[in-house]
């Protein structure tokens, strides 16, 4: 679904117009990547939840010498799915 079938449906569902339903959708992508900036834990009942997770440092091969290289630790989200969600997808 793209963001444009998104912000369609987000219009046609609440009675907003398209341009009020694109303002809404962007306001709520930038309140969640606020939040995960901050460290926040984003969770929406009966669909999930989105954490930054921070993956350690590890080391890593080089495939054209074969040199063990470090890979620095990075930020990464993680989303998980709510079970109702789990049980609507079965």
């Amino acid at each position: 679904m793209s963001k444009r079938e998104i912000t369609k449906k987000i219009a046609q569902d609440s009675g907003l117009t398209i341009l009020q339903a694109q303002k809404a959708y962007m306001a709520m992508l930038e309140g969640i990547k606020e939040a995960l900036r901050r460290g926040d834990h984003v969770t929406f009942s009966g669909f999930g939840s989105f954490e930054v997770k921070t993956r350690a440092e590890r080391k890593g091969r080089n495939p054209k010498t074969g040199e063990i290289i470090p890979i620095p630790p990075k930020k990464r989200v993680k989303f998980t799915p709510s079970r109702e969600l789990k049980k609507s997808l079965q």
